[in-house]
C-alpha cells in the first residue's frame, strides 16, 4: 500500500511538474533583450575573446578603491570574493555601475573551493517536492537545472556533463530511481544534458568495474544513470573574479574590512575601512551601497554595524576526501542517495583522482575548517559497502571541510525554518546582505543581489543582467580539441643540471593546460617554451612551472597557498605532492624567481593553515 501510494505521488508530481516546467520554459528573457541594446556589454566582450587581454595590475586596483572618496563613490562595493561575491561584481560592472570588491583572503580561498564540485539541480529537492507536494522545493529544483546549464556554457572549459550511477539492488528501487530521475529529466526540459537511462546489472559492472555486484545480504539488479554537472570550482571562481575585473570592477584579494563608514545624519552605510593584508596599509573606500557577500562570514561583516545582530547564518559541515583514480572509472561518477543510515554519499572521477563525500553536520564557522578522523572513516566505511576493492585509510591522498552557509532570513515572522534558497535582505540602510544557496547558483543570486543593491541606492544601471549569456575568461571560443595545437606547437623547455633541455608536451599536460586556462593556454605553454619553465611542479602531475609565472601576472595570484590550493588545486588532490612541490632551499626548482625557502605546509593529509606564504614578485615582468 505504502509503495503504490509512493509511485502514485510520483506520477501525479510529474504531471505537475511537466506543465510547470512548459510554464516556466516559455517565460520572456529579459537578459537577452538587455544585452542587445548594453555597449559596455559589447566592449566587455570584445575584452574577454582578446586572447592578449590581461587583468589590470593589483596595485591599479587597489588605487581605484582608494580613489573612491566621499565625492566620487562607487556604486557598489562587495563583500566577499567567494562564487557569489565574484559573481556580484561581474553582474553589477557588466551593467555599467561602477564596482569594488575586497576579500580578506584570496578569491575563492573558503567555501567556494571546497564544495561537491558537481552542478546539480538537486535530486534530493524533487524528491521532497514530490513527496511533501512542496511547490517552493521544485521552484528550487527549476531554477538550479537552468543556471546548471547556462554555467555549463559560459566556462565549458572549465564545466561539462558527468554521468551519475545510481545502484539498485532492488527491483523497487529500480522502479523508483527510474522514475524519479525520468521526472528529473523532465524538469530540465530544454536545458537538459543528456538523458538518464537503465542498466543492467552486467552493463553496470562493465561501466563501473569497482561496483559491487553481489554483497552479504544484497544483489545488484542494475543501475540509473543520469547527468549533472562537474567543475573546477576555485579555478572557476577566480575566473569570475577576472572577468569582472576586465569588465571595469576593481577587485582586491588579501584585503579585509575592518570597519563601516555611517553618514552621521542617517546612520546609513557609505562604505568600508579596509586594511590591505599584504601589506599592512589601511584606507577607506566610499561606496552607495555595500554588498555582504562573505558566505559562512556575512554574520561577521554584520556584526561591524551591529554587535547584538541576530544571527542568520545556521552552518553545516561538509567533508570530502581524495581517493586514487581506481576508485572510479573515468567519466562515470557513483552515487548514493540514501545509505544505511540515510545520507547521500558518493564518488566521483575529479582531475585524475577520485573525490568522495559527504557529510552534513553542525558545525561552528571557523576561517579555515578541518576534517575530523571520524568523518573521514564514515566516508570510507559508506563507500565500502558498494564497492568490490578494500577501502584502505591509507589511500586518502587529501581531505577537507567546507562550510554550507544555510541561511534564515531575519526579515521572516517565522525563522524556524532553514533555507537551502538563497536570501537576500536589508537589514541595516545601505548593507545589503546575499546569503545561502549552492555554487550552482551564483548566478541567479548575484543578480538577485545587484537588484536589491540597485534599489537600495537608487543605481541607475546602464543594461539590464546580461550574465545568463556572458562567457568567463578562457571560455569564448573554447574548443575541446585545442589541446592538439598546444601539444603540436609548444615544447617543454626545463632546467635541469644547470641546463636548458628541451622536454615533449605531452598530452597530459595539454589537456591539463587547455582546460584550466580555456583560450588562453597558449599563453601558459609560451611560457614553458620561452622562459624555460616547463618543468613539472609535482612527479605524476601535470602541473608546469610557467603557471606559477602566468598566474602571478595575470590571475592575482599572490602567495604558496593560493596557486598551490585555488589555481592549480594540487593541495586538494595530493597533499604530499603538494609539498613536494613547494620550494625547500635556494636554488631549488623555483629559484627562476627569486622565491625565499618555505616551511610548514600540510599536515595529516588534510588541508592544514600551516602553509607559509612567498612572493611571487620574481615572475612578475
Amino acid at each position: 500500500m505504502a509503495t503504490a501510494t509512493r509511485l502514485r505521488r510520483l506520477g501525479a508530481a510529474a504531471a505537475i511538474a511537466a506543465a510547470a516546467s512548459g510554464a516556466y520554459l516559455i517565460q520572456p528573457s529579459v537578459t537577452a533583450a538587455d544585452s542587445s541594446r548594453a555597449n559596455p556589454v559589447a566592449e566587455v566582450r570584445q575584452r574577454i575573446s582578446d586572447r592578449n587581454a590581461s587583468v589590470p595590475p593589483r596595485t591599479a586596483q587597489e588605487s581605484a578603491l582608494i580613489g573612491a572618496g566621499a565625492g566620487n563613490p562607487l556604486d557598489i562595493l562587495v563583500i566577499g570574493g567567494g562564487a557569489t561575491g565574484a559573481g556580484v561584481a561581474l553582474d553589477a560592472a557588466t551593467r555599467g555601475l561602477k564596482v569594488g570588491l575586497v576579500e580578506r583572503e584570496d578569491f575563492s580561498s573558503g567555501t567556494s573551493s571546497r564544495s561537491t564540485k558537481l552542478l546539480h539541480g538537486g535530486v534530493r529537492y524533487l524528491e521532497k517536492a514530490v513527496f511533501n507536494l512542496d511547490y517552493g522545493q521544485l521552484k528550487l529544483v527549476f531554477h538550479a537545472l537552468e543556471e546548471r546549464k547556462q554555467v555549463i556554457d559560459n566556462a565549458p572549459h572549465l564545466c561539462h556533463a558527468l554521468p551519475c550511477m545510481t545502484p539498485c539492488f532492488g527491483w523497487f528501487d529500480v522502479v523508483y530511481y527510474w522514475a524519479g530521475l525520468k521526472m528529473y529529466d523532465l524538469v530540465a526540459g530544454f536545458r537538459l544534458l543528456h538523458v538518464s537511462r537503465y542498466y543492467s546489472a552486467q552493463e553496470s559492472v562493465e561501466l563501473f568495474p569497482t561496483l559491487l555486484r553481489n554483497g552479504k545480504d544484497k544483489s545488484l539488479k542494475g543501475t540509473v544513470v543520469y547527468y549533472d554537472g562537474q567543475m573546477n570550482d576555485s579555478r572557476l571562481n577566480v575566473g569570475l573574479a577576472c572577468t569582472a575585473a576586465m569588465a571595469g570592477a576593481a577587485v582586491l584579494n588579501h584585503a579585509e574590512v575592518i570597519g563601516f563608514l555611517k553618514d552621521k545624519k542617517s546612520n546609513r552605510t557609505i562604505g568600508a575601512r579596509i586594511r590591505d593584508n599584504l601589506t599592512g596599509e589601511e584606507f577607506e573606500t566610499y561606496a552607495k551601497v555595500v554588498v555582504n557577500a562573505a558566505g559562512p562570514f556575512c554574520d561577521s561583516v554584520r556584526k561591524l554595524t551591529d554587535k547584538d545582530v541576530k544571527p542568520m547564518i545556521c552552518p553545516s559541515s561538509g567533508v570530502h576526501i581524495i581517493l586514487p583514480d581506481y576508485y572510479s572509472p573515468e567519466g562515470m561518477g557513483l552515487i548514493v542517495p540514501k545509505t544505511k543510515d540515510g545520507r547521500v554519499v558518493f564518488m566521483l572521477p575529479w582531475l585524475g583522482r577520485t573525490v568522495a563525500g559527504t557529510t552534513d553536520s553542525n558545525t561552528e564557522i571557523t576561517l579555515l575548517p578541518e576534517p575530523h578522523e571520524d568523518e573521514i572513516q564514515f566516508i570510507l566505511d559508506a563507500i565500502s559497502d558498494y564497492l568490490n576493492v578494500k577501502v584502505r585509510r591509507t589511500d586518502v591522498l587529501s581531505a577537507w571541510s567546507g562550510i554550507r552557509p544555510l541561511a534564515t532570513d531575519p526579515s521572516a515572522k517565522n525563522t524556524e525554518s532553514i533555507s537551502r534558497d538563497h536570501v537576500v535582505c536589508e537589514d541595516y540602510p545601505g548593507l545589503v546582505t546575499i546569503t545561502g544557496g549552492k555554487w550552482t547558483t551564483y548566478r541567479g543570486m548575484a543578480e538577485d543581489a545587484v537588484n536589491a543593491a540597485i534599489k537600495s541606492g537608487k543605481l541607475t544601471p546602464q543594461s539590464g543582467c546580461v550574465t545568463s549569456n556572458l562567457p568567463i575568461v578562457g571560455g569564448d571560443g573554447w574548443d575541446p580539441a585545442s589541446f592538439t595545437v598546444i601539444a603540436q606547437q609548444y615544447t617543454r623547455m626545463k632546467r635541469s643540471h644547470g641546463k636548458v633541455v628541451p622536454g615533449v608536451m605531452d598530452t597530459a599536460a595539454a589537456k591539463h593546460l587547455s582546460h584550466a586556462y580555456g583560450t588562453f593556454a597558449e599563453r601558459v605553454a609560451a611560457i614553458a617554451q620561452n622562459e624555460n619553465l616547463g618543468k613539472r611542479l609535482a612527479h605524476g602531475y601535470p602541473y608546469l612551472e610557467a603557471e606559477v609565472a602566468y598566474c602571478a601576472r595575470n590571475e592575482y595570484c599572490e602567495s604558496a597557498i593560493d596557486f598551490i590550493a585555488r589555481r592549480s588545486r594540487l593541495a586538494f588532490l595530493d597533499t604530499d605532492a603538494a609539498g613536494r612541490a613547494l620550494p625547500r632551499r635556494p636554488g631549488n626548482s623555483w629559484k627562476h624567481s627569486n622565491l625565499p625557502k618555505m616551511h610548514g605546509f600540510m599536515m595529516g593529509n588534510t588541508m592544514s593553515s600551516k602553509i607559509c606564504e612567498f612572493n611571487f614578485c620574481g615572475y612578475i615582468n
